[in-house]
């Protein structure tokens, strides 16, 4: 069952559609306040379909998700206690909120700029970022550069390996599928 490679197949069309960089943004806005996809996921196809556009692309995923972290910002500062508090309760991520307060306390505006750049989910310091009264110049700041370092290096990377990594993913694109999924399964029981 070839499940990846159809969705691959897909994800390169949906990347040359002529709102292709309107859903970019919309992705890489919302994953930055609630939603769970990264928008790389967009980000390498686009890349991969349209490499002149590399850092265009690039450059709005960042501005979007930059933008999304500022809104996230906002809900944790303002609407902690009344909306953000009880979903985390109710969906039992209260260790991992207090994992990232333990974070913010001890490293400050470097925790925004590693989770900006690393796979963790770059939300959860969004909003913790406002729940904790984080000065928002030096948050914007930490998350343009992560965020920015990262968006840039998946667009530099597709574009500078272009049809190598195209050929290349096309045909491993089934193990890395199922072993992200094995991953995942295996990270949830771990961390729940």
């Amino acid at each position: 069952m070839k499940i990846f490679t159809t969705c691959y197949e897909m994800c390169l069309k949906w990347a040359q559609h002529k709102h292709a960089e309107k859903y970019l943004g919309g992705l890489s806005f919302s994953e930055s306040v609630i939603f769970p996809i990264p928008p790389d996921v967009m980000l390498a196809p686009m890349v991969l379909s349209q490499t002149d556009k590399a850092w265009r692309f690039a450059a709005i995923t960042t501005i979007a998700s930059v933008l999304g972290g500022i809104l996230g910002y906002a809900l944790g500062w303002f609407a902690f206690d009344t909306i953000i508090e009880p979903i985390v309760i109710e969906m039992g991520y209260q260790e991992k909120l207090d994992l990232a307060t333990q974070w913010f306390t001890q490293y400050g505006v470097w925790v925004v700029f590693l989770a900006g750049f690393s796979p963790i989910p770059y939300k959860v310091f969004t909003i913790t970022a406002g729940f904790m009264h984080m000065a928002l110049i030096p948050f914007i700041i930490a998350s343009a550069i992560g965020r920015g370092m990262r968006f840039f290096l998946v667009a530099g990377l597709v574009k500078w390996g272009g049809p190598t990594i195209e050929a290349k993913l096309k045909d491993y694109i089934e193990i890395i599928g199922w072993a992200t999924v094995a991953l995942a399964v295996i990270a949830y029981l771990v961390l729940r």
